[in-house]
């Protein structure tokens, strides 16, 4: 497909970033900006938390795009089994050595052509849906709804266009949907990065067969928890 290319080069940046993706989350390195910033990245990153506990216990989960562990271990703390899928093995290993937990099942596959075998209570994915082409939006969807039981759910969380949410050294909020990425080494990358507005991606989500809700936090997180109808 005519979005292959980014999408290669995109996973190789994820391979390549796989031990200082941490920095990111954690506000480290080249995305340290103080304790104020810090703070409140992880407040509202603990609120979300707090909402994901709530709304997925005792499930089944599926989770794409796993990375480096940073909400798997959250997944696997109150649930049955996860499933956890990401087309890196450098982040799988990350991801195995944080969590250490017997009730995951960790998988090696690219999310696009990837078929799950089973049935889900719930589809969790972290800072994903923004990294999928527009043109694989409804295709992806697909995906998450055919993975799901009957009346399963999607949690998600992604970022907001927030210019202090990137490292200090990159370049102005690109919502062209391609953003040029650059690693500690210095190498650069293309990748996809599609930024939404939360009521806009909950209309389009409700227009798809879902019901749901798509939220906010005060600055830098949108996350929803949508239910498929089938």
């Amino acid at each position: 497909m005519q979005d292959q290319p980014i999408l290669e080069e995109q996973k190789a940046y994820y391979r390549a970033r796989a031990h200082e993706y941490d920095e990111w989350f954690l506000r480290q390195g080249r995305y340290d900006r103080g304790p104020e910033h810090r703070n409140q990245w992880l407040g509202e990153a603990a609120g979300i938390e707090a909402v994901l506990r709530s709304a997925v216990r005792g499930a089944d989960v599926l989770e794409l795009a796993c990375g480096t562990g940073l909400w798997t271990q959250r997944l696997a703390e109150g649930n049955r089994r996860v499933t956890a899928v990401d087309a890196s093995p450098e982040t799988i290993a990350i991801n195995r050595a944080r969590v250490g937990s017997a009730n995951i099942e960790y998988q090696v596959a690219d999310i696009f052509s990837w078929v799950p075998q089973n049935g889900y209570d719930v589809v969790f994915f972290s800072f994903w849906l923004s990294h999928v082409p527009p043109a694989r939006f409804e295709e992806f969807w697909a995906l998450v709804k055919a993975a799901l039981k009957p009346s399963g759910q999607a949690f998600f969380i992604d970022s907001l266009p927030e210019p202090t949410s990137t490292a200090k050294d990159h370049g102005p909020i690109d919502e062209s949907g391609v953003s040029r990425r650059k690693l500690n080494d210095g190498r650069e990358f293309n990748i996809v990065k599609v930024f939404y507005e939360p009521t806009a991606l909950e209309r389009r989500l409700v227009e798809l067969g879902w019901s749901g809700w798509v939220r906010s936090t005060d600055k830098f997180f949108l996350y929803g928890l949508m239910t498929a109808r089938k």
